[in-house]
Protein backbone atom coordinates (compact mmCIF):
# COMPACT_ATOMS: atom_id res chain seq x y z
CA UNK A 1 0.00 0.00 0.00
CA UNK A 2 1.66 3.30 -1.16
CA UNK A 3 1.99 6.16 1.33
CA UNK A 4 0.06 9.24 0.12
CA UNK A 5 2.23 12.23 -0.32
CA UNK A 6 0.43 14.52 1.41
CA UNK A 7 1.40 12.65 4.86
CA UNK A 8 4.12 13.36 6.46
CA UNK A 9 5.62 11.54 9.32
CA UNK A 10 6.43 13.90 11.99
CA UNK A 11 9.06 13.46 14.16
CA UNK A 12 9.01 14.42 17.72
CA UNK A 13 12.56 15.50 19.84
CA UNK A 14 12.86 16.61 23.07
CA UNK A 15 15.65 17.12 25.78
CA UNK A 16 18.09 14.50 26.27
CA UNK A 17 17.11 12.24 29.56
CA UNK A 18 20.43 12.24 31.23
CA UNK A 19 22.34 15.15 30.63
CA UNK A 20 26.07 14.78 30.64
CA UNK A 21 27.97 17.13 32.99
CA UNK A 22 29.33 19.91 30.62
CA UNK A 23 32.82 19.69 29.74
CA UNK A 24 33.68 22.82 31.24
CA UNK A 25 31.43 22.82 33.96
CA UNK A 26 31.08 25.45 36.34
CA UNK A 27 34.41 27.05 38.21
CA UNK A 28 33.94 30.04 40.15
CA UNK A 29 37.81 29.60 41.35
CA UNK A 30 38.50 29.79 38.12
CA UNK A 31 36.66 32.61 37.51
CA UNK A 32 38.49 34.48 40.02
CA UNK A 33 42.17 33.19 39.28
CA UNK A 34 41.61 34.35 35.27
CA UNK A 35 40.07 37.94 36.60
CA UNK A 36 36.49 37.45 35.00
CA UNK A 37 33.77 39.84 35.30
CA UNK A 38 32.14 36.93 37.55
CA UNK A 39 35.59 36.57 39.36
CA UNK A 40 35.69 40.38 40.39
CA UNK A 41 32.33 40.09 41.35
CA UNK A 42 32.78 37.42 43.84
CA UNK A 43 36.12 39.39 44.68
CA UNK A 44 34.21 42.78 45.28
CA UNK A 45 31.29 41.03 47.63
CA UNK A 46 33.74 39.92 49.77
CA UNK A 47 35.09 43.49 50.06
CA UNK A 48 32.26 44.69 50.68
CA UNK A 49 30.72 42.76 53.28
CA UNK A 50 34.72 43.05 54.95
CA UNK A 51 34.75 47.00 54.24
CA UNK A 52 30.49 47.07 56.38
CA UNK A 53 32.22 45.09 59.28
CA UNK A 54 35.36 47.27 59.23
CA UNK A 55 33.04 50.28 58.76
CA UNK A 56 30.87 48.99 61.76
CA UNK A 57 33.31 48.71 63.95
CA UNK A 58 34.30 51.90 63.31
CA UNK A 59 31.33 54.02 64.02
CA UNK A 60 31.20 51.81 67.78
CA UNK A 61 34.40 53.01 68.53
CA UNK A 62 33.82 56.76 67.47
CA UNK A 63 30.75 56.77 69.09
CA UNK A 64 32.11 55.40 72.59
CA UNK A 65 35.63 57.48 71.98
CA UNK A 66 34.21 60.42 70.65
CA UNK A 67 32.21 61.96 73.17
CA UNK A 68 34.98 61.65 75.68
CA UNK A 69 36.90 64.81 75.51
CA UNK A 70 32.99 66.76 76.36
CA UNK A 71 32.51 64.48 79.38
CA UNK A 72 35.87 65.65 80.57
CA UNK A 73 35.75 69.28 79.95
CA UNK A 74 32.05 69.13 81.55
CA UNK A 75 33.61 67.72 84.48
CA UNK A 76 36.89 69.92 85.73
CA UNK A 77 39.47 68.63 88.33
CA UNK A 78 38.82 65.11 87.42
CA UNK A 79 42.12 63.72 86.57
CA UNK A 80 41.63 60.25 88.31
CA UNK A 81 38.45 60.13 86.43
CA UNK A 82 39.96 60.54 82.76
CA UNK A 83 42.87 58.08 83.65
CA UNK A 84 40.21 55.38 85.08
CA UNK A 85 38.67 56.02 82.02
CA UNK A 86 41.25 55.85 79.69
CA UNK A 87 43.70 53.50 81.36
CA UNK A 88 40.53 50.83 82.12
CA UNK A 89 37.29 51.74 81.38
CA UNK A 90 37.81 51.23 77.64
CA UNK A 91 39.97 48.17 77.28
CA UNK A 92 37.44 45.58 77.86
CA UNK A 93 35.19 47.22 74.84
CA UNK A 94 38.18 47.94 72.63
CA UNK A 95 39.00 44.18 73.02
CA UNK A 96 35.27 43.08 72.36
CA UNK A 97 35.56 45.28 69.70
CA UNK A 98 38.42 43.49 68.30
CA UNK A 99 37.29 40.33 68.95
CA UNK A 100 33.78 40.74 67.10
CA UNK A 101 35.28 41.93 64.07
CA UNK A 102 37.91 39.40 63.67
CA UNK A 103 35.66 36.45 64.06
CA UNK A 104 33.06 38.65 61.69
CA UNK A 105 36.19 38.59 59.22
CA UNK A 106 37.13 35.14 59.23
CA UNK A 107 32.93 34.15 59.01
CA UNK A 108 32.80 36.32 56.01
CA UNK A 109 36.13 34.25 54.56
CA UNK A 110 34.57 30.96 55.44
CA UNK A 111 31.23 31.90 53.62
CA UNK A 112 33.34 33.31 50.59
CA UNK A 113 35.51 30.21 50.30
CA UNK A 114 32.35 27.74 50.97
CA UNK A 115 30.53 29.97 48.09
CA UNK A 116 33.89 29.32 45.71
CA UNK A 117 34.54 25.74 46.50
CA UNK A 118 30.74 24.35 46.36
CA UNK A 119 28.55 24.78 43.55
Amino acid sequence: MPQDPTERRVVVTGPPRRARPASGYYRPRTEIDEQTTLGHTYVRSLMRTQLRAGLTVFAVLALLVGPLPLVFAATPDARRLEWAVLGFGLYPPLVLLARWYVRRAERNERDFVRLVEDR
